[in-house]
């Protein structure tokens, strides 16, 4: 468990697992939550950022999101510019409490070089 504080408060955090057991478990999988209050505020870029180390540092061969809101244009980004690409979007596996319903993105990114 990563956790992010800001001023004594945890403002994030963030937990590495693998993405199946047995013969799928060289592929990273990860959960993140931060506050809205620390919206904005590059906590979710600097867990992500340790989050991919540690991964990498555990013997992790990739990582993989199963389940990124396809409307979630702030997540997309950040995974984006951190070398994630969405290898496929399940339609509407996401009930959306404003949008309806809305796809789900599966995006992976290796941990080394091949």
């Amino acid at each position: 468990m990563l956790v992010a504080v800001d001023n004594g408060a945890t403002v994030g955090t963030a937990e590495i697992h693998p993405n199946q057991p047995a013969a799928g478990s060289h592929v990273a999988n990860a959960g993140f939550m931060v506050a809205p209050s620390a919206a904005g505020r590059g906590v979710g870029r600097a867990l992500a950022n340790r989050v991919l180390d540690v991964a990498a540092e555990d013997g992790y061969l990739a990582m993989q999101f199963n389940a990124v809101v396809e409307t979630n244009a702030n997540a997309i980004r950040l995974w984006e510019s951190l070398g994630f690409t969405i290898l496929a979007t399940i339609p509407e596996a996401f009930r959306h409490p404003e949008r309806g319903l809305v796809g789900l993105h599966i995006m992976h990114r290796p941990l080394r070089s091949s």
